[in-house]
């Protein structure tokens, strides 16, 4: 039996291991937190899930939230409004099939119980750079999955894929209770409102540990007015700041906030993150390779959702090639051919979408959106992009097929936009 250590316990580290685990290999967690810690912690993240991502979980029965009772999301509501609290247009785009926004701290805590519950090994402490060479020795392979700390530092940016030095966005989030939903989006759907240069707010509904829940994050263009979480207020604070922002610059939204009050003491979390591709194997010591896994080796911000969603498919595609590797070594060079297929296959255009929403609306983009807001179709197909980003190729990063998009559509609606 091939024996694997993953270090970290996110959505990468935990569902490959639970799912080799479920395949007969000897596998063992190296976690930071234990199960309580975790649950008892801060947020790390929105997470909102979409469907492609959560078949993986599904396929190995990992899907512990599906009948509990909560919001599942069905599509994406967005609003452009040009200048403070002014509606330029709107559109929503539905999904053919729902989401989900579980919080992580529940997710990863139970999984990390379900883990242990099944025969896997944890050992509750924080990896250093230095026990690695140790580490190495002892297992057939070692991966990271740890995204962050002087660890992340062990894979080289990869300089061709990396097109950013700094943070396009600082973030900030906050879990809620007593949110209204809004009449012009009266399912649970993402409500998205953006201020061209200025901001991004996402509200979507979840479930966290005291149950269903609404968050709010913030995408703020740096020091610009939304650009106010940075000394990491606490919950109270945080909301009253969320809610003078709403209030003036997207007032449709501000006023479902009226009776919100934070979903607890630890509700909050403030941020950044520079969207970063780095090289998937890190050598320990001569000949001696770790192979790097979700957040370490392709980092996004958070603007197009798609941080989870991208651990998920690396964990699915890192799952194929080990069991795949038979009783082959785990050597640099399969490590490499196991990180580009899960480079081509999902991650390159899950940044492609990142990048076109983090850069200024080029007039080709202004015009896909202003066309989404007239045609349902289009609509659909735009929201539709953060479960299959794979689709902004054919249509929103080529001007021409755009074009004869918005055409073949406005077309077939024989030139009566709704």
């Amino acid at each position: 039996m091939r024996k694997i250590l993953i270090v970290g316990a996110g959505q990468a580290g935990l569902q490959l291991a639970l799912c080799l685990r479920a395949e007969g290999y000897d596998v063992t967690i190296m976690s930071a937190r234990t199960a309580d810690e975790i649950q008892g912690g801060w947020p790390t993240s929105t997470q909102a899930m979409f469907a492609p991502a959560l078949e993986h979980e599904r396929d190995y029965g990992l899907n512990l939230w599906d009948d509990v009772e909560h919001p599942h999301l069905v599509g994406i509501g967005a609003t452009i409004a040009p200048v403070p609290g002014v509606k330029a247009l709107s559109f929503y785009g539905p999904w053919d099939r729902p989401g989900a926004s579980i919080d992580q701290r529940l997710k990863m805590s139970t999984w990390l119980r379900l883990f242990e519950s099944r025969g896997g090994h944890v050992v509750y402490h924080p990896v250093m750079t230095s026990d690695l060479a140790g580490l190495v020795q002892l297992y057939d392979l070692v991966v990271v999955a740890a995204g962050k700390g002087e660890i992340v530092d062990l894979f080289d940016r990869d300089p061709v894929r990396s097109v950013y030095e700094y943070p396009g966005r600082v973030l900030s989030a906050i879990y809620l209770d007593g949110v209204e939903w809004s009449r012009d989006y009266p399912e649970p759907r993402v409500r998205i409102n953006i201020e061209p240069g200025v901001a991004e707010t996402f509200t979507m509904p979840g479930l966290t540990m005291s149950g269903p829940c609404e968050i709010l994050l913030i995408e703020a263009v740096p020091n610009g007015p939304f650009d106010i979480f940075r000394d990491r207020p606490g919950p109270t604070e945080h909301l009253r700041r969320a809610r003078l922002l709403l209030n003036e610059h997207f007032p449709w939204e501000g006023e479902l906030y009226y009776r919100a009050r934070p979903a607890g003491p630890r509700a909050t979390l403030a941020g950044a993150f520079t969207t970063t591709v780095r090289r998937p194997a890190a050598e320990i010591t001569p000949g001696k390779y770790v192979l790097g896994m979700g957040d370490v080796v392709v980092v996004m911000d958070p603007i197009s959702g798609q941080g989870a969603n991208c651990a998920s498919h690396s964990a699915h595609v890192y799952l194929k090639a080990i069991l795949e590797r038979g009783g082959k070594p785990f050597d640099r060079e399969w490590m490499e051919e196991t990180f580009e297929t899960y480079y081509h296959e999902y991650a390159q255009h899950s940044l492609a979408l990142t990048m076109t929403l983090l850069e200024p609306m080029s007039q080709h983009v202004q015009q896909m959106i202003s066309a989404a807001g007239r045609y349902p179709q289009i609509a659909k197909r735009f929201g539709n992009l953060f479960p299959y980003p794979a689709d902004i190729h054919d249509w929103l990063l080529d001007p021409a097929k755009g074009a004869a998009y918005v055409a073949s559509v406005a077309g077939g609606w024989g030139g009566r936009p709704r």
